[in-house]
């Protein structure tokens, strides 16, 4: 039995898009033991469906020994009310540092769900192959909505003087937070890093939103935990403590917070007993989420650069099987993909000025090879008016250069990397660029393509590439991170996503919104997740935080 997801496959349809995102938190219990002298070492991976294709989203730690785990990793996804894609969780053994997927891995079962209005929570039994169930092993999962109007906060803990578990050593100390939830079950809020042999530990700050800390109650209940790390999984219990938000934000400036750690085992039995020690909020940070429009709305400015491969392998552009052939009756490709982007952004551009650049010809009056020029020769302003400056400036200089190569394309993303970079040291949200990249073939500066696309990873941009013709663009993949991490040459990763790949031919039949919707799909997130980086808010107030809906798991059985 199968269910289905329902709403997160990313979505732009103009301006009015409103993107929210979903957690979900996962918890599994009776799994399958495939171990002969430990339990097994369970970690769930998260897969999404897309285009009838299984696409791995993230996975969870792995937890040593551990039949009944709860996972502190939380999935975030997009959520969208008006597509459907499946998501699928995988549970399995992981045999020691082998990642998910290779052939040493036991697998534990799998669980489809979907994602709609109904319940906030939601347990299966696990399925092996074949639709077998695994034993009494299910999955549990809870979903809350992240919205536009929620926050998160930032919070840093250390303790004193904790009980000592170890004979030989010194504990090993980690910390975890749960939240009471109105039924009065437990939900993992976030579990520390295990600091080792420390019974003073220092941990690492982190961040939670207030959904996820306290469902944005303040008076909501959280249950606190210290345990001495085991590295069989069988932690041993230091102590505990209750509090809720409201108390957390009693913490300012050199007043810190403390609790007693106790045991309420050697509470009872000792007479003397005090604590196990003492935990300490050592800081906290209040943040505001801002949505995509709370930055629109604000008035952020988004620029748009075009640019445009002139290499030899499009044709020559006097012959009707050029990709650039100036066909009077019908835009070629180019134009088309120009177009059906360039007339959302400009929407979000007040003066509606656009610069246009092109890479891979030889251009007048020398006739030397650039990668980086202006399409209407004037380099000290390479902007157009509107997208139909653009068309026409690119018609215009068809005519007057010579289509060569390589297709070298980091030149263009590090001009618009500086450009986007004097921008970001104005410590507002007033203005971010897009780039769109149309070429006819697979980059060849790979390297220094990777390199540039990292470094403007840390500005306000993002990159859209479109492969027009017939090319095969399978390594121009590796330029867009969904299926993995965009590293440099020197193993450096990008800060955030911020290239979205299409070939055009996957969009010949379909209408211009179609293409439009798919390669700025991403944007909306690429923008908050750059300004909330930088902790910079939109330049006009909005709303303060208030409690959002909360967006609900549900299943859908089908025969």
């Amino acid at each position: 039995m199968n269910d289905i997801l329902e709403a997160i496959s990313p979505a732009l349809s103009g301006p009015a898009t409103c993107v929210s995102k979903v957690e979900l938190r996962v918890s599994c219990k009776n799994l399958l033991d495939r171990d002969t002298l430990n339990k097994s070492d369970p970690s769930v991976i998260l897969l999404v469906q897309t285009n009838g294709q299984w696409t791995e989203l993230d996975r969870t730690e792995v937890i040593k020994s551990n039949l009944h785990p709860v996972f502190g990793k939380v999935f975030c996804v997009d959520y969208y009310f008006e597509e459907v894609q499946k998501l699928r969780f995988e549970v399995y053994d992981i045999h020691g540092t082998h990642s998910i997927g290779t052939r040493d891995d036991d697998f534990l079962g799998g669980m489809e769900c979907t994602l709609i209005v109904a319940q906030k929570k939601m347990t299966k039994g696990l399925l092996l192959k074949y639709g077998k169930y695994a034993g009494k092993s299910t999955i549990t999962v809870h979903a809350e909505e992240i919205s536009g109007n929620n926050g998160y906060i930032e919070l840093a803990f250390s303790a004193k003087k904790l009980d000592d578990k170890d004979l030989f050593s010194k504990s090993d100390p980690f910390l975890e937070i749960y939240k009471i939830n109105d039924d009065g079950s437990e939900q993992l809020v976030h579990r520390t890093e295990m600091i080792k042999n420390n019974l003073n530990p220092v941990w690492e700050p982190f961040k939670v939103s207030l959904i996820s800390l306290c469902s944005c109650d303040e008076d909501r209940k959280l249950k606190c935990l210290v345990w001495d790390y085991d590295s069989r999984g069988k932690h041993d219990y230091i102590g505990e403590f209750y509090t809720n938000f409201r108390e957390m934000q009693k913490f300012s400036g050199g007043n810190k917070v403390t609790w007693d750690c106790v045991n309420p085992k050697y509470k009872q039995k000792k007479r003397n007993y005090k604590n196990s020690g003492v935990v300490i909020l050592r800081d906290l940070k209040l943040h505001r989420v801002y949505s995509f429009l709370d930055y629109i709305m604000g008035g952020m400015q988004i620029h748009f650069t075009v640019a445009i491969d002139f290499t030899a392998s499009n044709g020559d552009p006097r012959n009707s099987c050029s990709l650039h052939y100036i066909n009077p009756y019908q835009p070629n490709e180019y134009l088309k993909a120009l177009i059906a982007v360039g007339e959302i952004c400009q929407d979000y551009d007040s003066d509606k000025r656009f610069s246009a650049l092109g890479f891979g010809a030889r251009i007048p009056p020398n006739y030397e090879v650039s990668h980086d020029f202006a399409i209407n020769f004037n380099p000290e302003d390479d902007e157009c008016e509107e997208i139909q400056g653009v068309v026409e400036a690119y018609q215009n200089c068809l005519p007057k250069i010579q289509l060569y190569g390589p297709t070298n394309v980091a030149p263009i993303i590090t001009r618009l990397s500086k450009l986007a970079a004097g921008d970001g040291n104005i410590k507002d949200a007033s203005r971010y660029h897009i780039l769109l990249i149309l070429t006819d073939g697979v980059v060849t500066d790979m390297a220094d393509t990777r390199e540039a696309i990292v470094r403007g990873s840390y500005q306000p941009l993002s990159i859209i590439i479109v492969g027009v013709g017939n090319a095969d663009f399978t390594d121009m993949q590796i330029l867009d991170g969904d299926d993995g991490v965009l590293r440099s040459p020197k193993g450096e990763p990008v800060l955030r996503d911020i290239v979205q790949f299409v070939p055009f031919r996957e969009f010949k039949t379909a209408s211009p919104a179609a293409l439009a919707k798919c390669v700025l799909a991403e944007v909306p997130k690429q923008v908050m997740e750059y300004y909330s980086h930088k902790a910079i808010a939109p330049m006009s107030p909005t709303l303060d935080i208030s409690t959002p809906i909360l967006s609900p798991l549900a299943t859908t059985p089908t025969e």
